[in-house]
């Protein structure tokens, strides 16, 4: 797996790099999404290892999935990667260039499971703490998941805080035992 994310790297950052350059992130955001839908596809992933599909093929067959979203030098980003047998790592590309767009424009994404479902008040006053604490913008991604019991578990990046009912009764009991 780290394997492919070394491989997946540059050409995430020279995708990224172009996209900037160019003022066209989101272009290349939406793109690259639907490219990487398409390529994990079942029975696209079978084309994409046989021996007697060119890769220009291949490349045709993206295109005309993605329509109108594939603009020329998206289409030779895909080629080039068609070229070099790398078209299956189009979901690691895509989201290191995800990551990539959200440190440029100082965004970030938080993901938040709590013990029942968060009210817009509640979300709001969420992001707008985590915003301070994080001087970035913050997108929300709820969820419910009631063994938590109470209380909710935020993970941002590598931040986690875990205000759980669950993970409080389990520190009681563990310090209880001892």
């Amino acid at each position: 797996m780290a394997e492919q994310a070394t491989i997946a790297r540059p050409y995430a950052r020279a995708a990224f790099e172009y996209a900037h350059a160019h003022n066209a992130l989101k272009q290349w955001s939406d793109a690259l999404a639907i490219a990487a839908a398409v390529v994990t596809d079942a029975n696209i992933v079978k084309l994409l290892n046989h021996p007697r599909i060119a890769a220009t093929q291949l490349v045709d067959l993206i295109a005309d999935i993605v329509g109108n979203k594939l603009d020329a030098e998206l289409r030779n980003f895909i080629a080039t990667l068609a070229n070099n047998r790398r078209l299956a790592l189009l979901p690691q590309i895509a989201a290191m260039y995800e990551a990539l767009r959200a440190e440029v424009e100082n965004r970030v994404q938080a993901s938040v499971v709590s013990a029942a479902p968060l009210s817009d008040m509640q979300q709001q006053r969420l992001a707008s703490a985590l915003k301070k604490r994080l001087n970035r913008e913050v997108q929300l991604n709820c969820s419910v998941d009631p063994d938590l019991i109470g209380g909710a578990v935020i993970r941002c990046g590598d931040l986690v805080i875990d205000g759980s009912v669950k993970v409080r009764l389990a520190r009681l009991a563990s310090e209880l035992r001892a």
